[in-house]
């Protein structure tokens, strides 16, 4: 089976004020829609692969064939990147992590107030595109890391908790180059009960 553009959870304008609608629009249907489709074309080329998960491939990168790994690792990243994005926001957000995740942040970084800063400020000073991320390390540790590109996380044996895109594309249109008024708007997006949805996981497998 070929991997499909996962469905929005929500309508373009539905992030308003914080996310414009167009932007939106075309950050799913184009960027979102064009790492889906060369992402199946290097599957394509070994479509036994298609057998595996994206979460597979993309942790697995050194078993990918070397002819198509470069794409898988791109677009690949790209489609999963972004899958992942959309469930982090809500047009009804929550205000803060549950208690075990907001318990776990405190004692991983001092206070939430002193994650929040320190996640900004990676996100911030990330230098090119790319992405600022919460991660759950093996030893269950929290940390923010930032990648390169569409890199994820879990090509470093992280687990992804929740990601902002900090590519262009994704802020543009509304803020230009101001990524940091990007990133604040965008703090009033985060579904964290997803957020927490997704710690309570990591942590029990």
């Amino acid at each position: 089976m070929k991997h499909e553009l996962p469905k929005l959870p929500y309508g373009f304008a539905d992030l308003e004020p914080y996310i414009d609608a167009r932007t939106m629009e075309i950050h799913y249907t184009k960027h979102h829609q064009t790492y889906t489709d060369k992402f199946n074309a290097a599957l394509d080329i070994h479509p036994e692969l298609y057998e595996k998960s994206v979460e597979e491939l993309l942790t697995h990168l050194d078993a990918v064939p070397q002819d198509i790994r470069t794409a898988v690792r791109n677009h690949g990243g790209g489609y999963y990147n972004h899958s992942l994005f959309w469930q982090y926001m809500s047009p009804h957000p929550s205000a803060e992590p549950g208690n075990d995740l907001h318990t776990a942040l405190t004692h991983d970084f001092g206070s939430f107030d002193a994650f929040k800063d320190a996640f900004y400020k990676t996100a911030t000073n990330h230098f090119g595109s790319g992405w600022a991320w919460l991660v759950m390390s093996l030893d269950k540790k929290l940390s923010i890391i930032e990648t390169q590109n569409q890199d994820n996380p879990i090509s470093q044996e992280q687990k992804p908790l929740l990601g902002i895109d900090i590519w262009e594309h994704a802020y543009y249109l509304k803020y230009q180059q101001k990524r940091a008024d990007y990133i604040d708007a965008w703090w009033h997006t985060i579904d964290w009960n997803h957020v927490t949805e997704n710690y309570h996981r990591a942590e029990t497998h």
